[in-house]
């Protein structure tokens, strides 16, 4: 008989396979030759050997079988369960083979399997028809000839065409082809077998017969997926053509003239000439040095310090400020604070002094010029009491073995490894032997108030049920006599380990920036590119080079142009941020803004028992009592603080327009406001004081003369009010809470 897509047809073979085809008492008169004639085919041929591991398990990822949302599932679907994405090819060949006595699997007459009668709707699936008729054939074949695992060959290199390509319209078609080299010498074209996956589909389509269309101008990503390899596919189109490319347009001054165009700037005009876009002017001094305090030092410039600046004719100042901000107490305050965040510094239950001493730790590493790859070092693999031995609390902030390979990752390597915690991680090279191999370096350290290594300790691999072998991960197993924990901390900082300096300079660049090369910083993968690949290198380089100091990093990003352009994008383009062709703001840290509002007002608020006019940056606990911090936003370290924040939410802003935060502080008879109003301070001298403080800049001519009029007007006993409502519309607009 012919398989027919009628209901009773179907009813038939569902009830015969599921009841009694097990049992043996099924038949059909099909043959295995004329099996392809069920897809509407030529017979199929048998000569070739079909190869499980890199044939059929990538038809079963490129059919979407073995995906999280179908049988790749933790838990299956409809009693059969795959490896996620193909991950382990020995378990998903024991279930499609072995498990149920092997019916799944029928190798007399292969047009009887289950895994290939369900993709083909041959009877009722849930997942509809997803398997292609030249891969219907490909499994046939592969029944007929034994269902075997021959191991037959191992995958080498995977590559995909085109890649990293300009086009110069939309809506073109461009042809995605790919193909494997394996580790006998042979190339095979895969494309029928690869996953091509747009990263935005509203951007990129990807029609059945692998062709891509660009939909929006700008650079896209495709990530191309065959067998545990993932690829990225950079395509871009234009925004539009400049009229004079950016390398060739007349040069402004540069932060220091006596310099050639920064190396920095090199890398970032020849993206924007790629790519169409025209680079913002310079910004003017008050913005630059607005912008400079709060990257360096997360506080506002003082008036005496803008005045100084903004008369100071030295064509070098610019950088000359960078440097004095570098070696100045509040850089210590503010990187310490930004250290801690990335550390997760946290008082342990009823300990709040260990906490304190390992923030101090930080801030004298970051004074005396200790290079990142010291400290991490010191912080993997010290041990001891530690109130007396700071680095020893890094341990301690982890809850077990586990908690500290994420953090280590994360922090140290800029990569996301929790993913390969239940499964391979399915968009890197991440296994769970790399998981739980890392986790198992720290199974025998005891993180209690003296961290101590026991004789004993492990971590079990819930893959195989069995202890996890100490591993550097996607390197190589860790020997039992050896010390491990210094053996990965002497790799972590090698050369042999592009991760530690590639993410250290990506958070810097963050930092300074407002958006890290590689976006989000603890997401460095293949598939999440960066930007500027080259910049990203070369700044990666010379952090190695120059003994992994932040100060020589932080100082040169300073001094590009890159850096010091304005916030004035292209007309159509200001959501293009990601190619540093003008300076996007962004929102405040909470801790930064809460500082900045005490600091304009000149009333401080008072967190837990510290003294009075202690800055936020400065708590080296984060739960110090604080109902404002708690409202704008920060961050508890409990986890990490990437994206932590609520600042920019609805109770945030009702908070700053309404609270205590801002309107306390402006009614204050105690405030500068207030004390101004006292001394009889004129209109003009008010508008004057609080825009240098609150925008580091003098109004406007249309902004005094706004305000003058409106003050014209008013009585002695509504002045008070009226220049409370001033400052407090100052501090709630987007100027003074952005850095910009």
């Amino acid at each position: 008989m012919r398989f027919l897509k009628t209901g009773s047809i179907r009813l038939l073979l569902f009830v015969h396979g599921f009841l009694i085809w097990p049992f043996g008492l099924f038949e059909t008169s099909i043959s295995t030759r004329d099996a392809a004639s069920c897809l509407g085919g030529e017979p199929i041929e048998f000569s070739s050997k079909v190869d499980f591991d890199t044939e059929i398990i990538p038809i079963l990822t490129r059919s979407g079988c073995n995906v999280g949302s179908c049988h790749g599932s933790a838990a299956g679907r409809g009693g059969f369960r795959l490896s996620l994405l193909g991950g382990d090819p020995a378990f998903d060949y024991a279930m499609i083979v072995s498990q149920y006595e092997g019916r799944r699997i029928h190798r007399v007459t292969p047009d009887r399997s289950l895994l290939f009668l369900k993709p083909t709707m041959q009877i009722d699936h849930e997942g509809g028809e997803v398997l292609e008729k030249r891969h219907a054939e490909t499994v046939l074949r592969w029944i007929a000839q034994g269902a075997r695992r021959l191991h037959a060959r191992k995958l080498d290199r995977f590559e995909v065409v085109p890649n990293d390509l300009l086009f110069h319209s939309l809506d073109q078609p461009i042809a995605l082809q790919a193909r494997a080299i394996f580790q006998d010498g042979t190339t095979e074209e895969v494309t029928d077998r690869t996953v091509f996956t747009s990263q935005d589909p509203d951007s990129v389509t990807i029609d059945g017969s692998n062709h891509a269309t660009i939909k929006r101008r700008g650079p896209h990503t495709i990530i191309a997926r065959y067998l545990d390899r993932v690829t990225p596919i950079r395509l871009a189109v234009p925004f539009h053509s400049p009229t004079v490319p950016s390398s060739q347009a007349p040069k402004e001054i540069a932060p220091n003239p006596s310099e050639e165009l920064h190396w920095i700037d090199r890398e970032v005009e020849k993206v924007s000439d790629r790519l169409g876009l025209t680079p913002a002017p310079l910004a003017d001094d008050a913005i630059f040095l607005r912008r400079i305090y709060l990257d360096l030092t997360g506080r506002l410039p003082q008036r005496s310090e803008i005045e100084t600046f903004l008369s100071n004719r030295s064509p070098n100042k610019r950088l000359e400020r960078v440097d004095q901000l570098l070696l100045s107490d509040p850089f210590l305050d503010f990187w310490s604070y930004r250290f801690a965040k990335l550390l997760r510094i946290q008082p342990q239950p009823n300990d709040r002094e260990a906490a304190k001493i390992y923030h101090e730790w930080v801030r004298n590493q970051i004074q005396q010029n200790v290079g990142l790859d010291q400290i991490a070092k010191s912080l993997m693999t010290e041990v001891g009491d530690t109130h007396q031995n700071a680095p020893a609390n890094f341990s301690r902030n982890a809850r077990d073995p586990r908690a500290q390979a994420e953090l280590i990752s994360q922090a140290f390597m800029g990569t996301r490894l929790q993913c390969a915690n239940c499964h391979n991680h399915p968009l890197d090279r991440w296994t769970q032997e790399d998981y739980h191999g890392l986790a198992a370096v720290f199974a025998r350290l005891d993180r209690g108030p003296i961290v101590r290594v026991e004789r004993r300790g492990i971590v079990t691999n819930p893959k195989t049920g069995e202890p996890a072998k100490p591993r550097i991960p996607g390197v190589r197993d860790l020997e039992v006599d050896q010390d491990q924990r210094m053996a990965l901390a002497d790799w972590l900082v090698s050369k042999e380990n592009p991760h530690f300096a590639t993410s250290m300079v990506n958070r810097l660049w963050r930092d300074m920036m407002g958006r890290g090369l590689v976006d989000p910083v603890d997401d460095l993968r293949s598939t999440n590119p960066a930007t500027h690949p080259v910049l990203l290198r070369l700044l990666a380089e010379d952090f190695v080079e120059n003994g992994f100091q932040i100060r020589r990093t932080l100082r040169t990003i300073a001094s590009s142009h890159a850096y010091a352009r304005r916030g004035q994008a292209e007309q159509g383009l200001e959501r293009e941020d990601r190619f540093y062709s003008y300076r996007q703001a962004r929102d405040l840290e909470p801790e930064v803004l809460a500082d900045a509002i005490c600091d304009v007002t000149g009333i401080h608020d008072q967190y837990g028992t510290e003294p009075l006019g202690t800055r936020a940056v400065s708590l080296f606990d984060p739960l110090t009592p604080s109902e404002s911090l708690d409202v704008l936003g920060r961050c508890s370290r409990r986890d990490t603080c990437e994206g932590d924040s609520t600042r920019g939410t609805l109770p945030a802003k009702l908070h700053q327009l309404n609270g205590p935060l801002v309107n306390r502080k402006v009614a204050s008879q105690d405030g500068l406001l207030h004390k101004m109003i006292a001394d009889q301070k004129g209109d003009e001298e008010i508008v004057g004081e609080f825009y240098l403080r609150a925008l580091c800049r003098l109004p406007t001519s249309e902004e005094k003369s706004y305000w003058l009029s409106q003050a014209k007007n008013i009585s002695n006993e509504e002045r008070g009010p009226f220049w409370e409502d001033f400052v407090w519309g100052l501090l709630n607009c987007r100027e003074f809470q952005t850095n910009h």
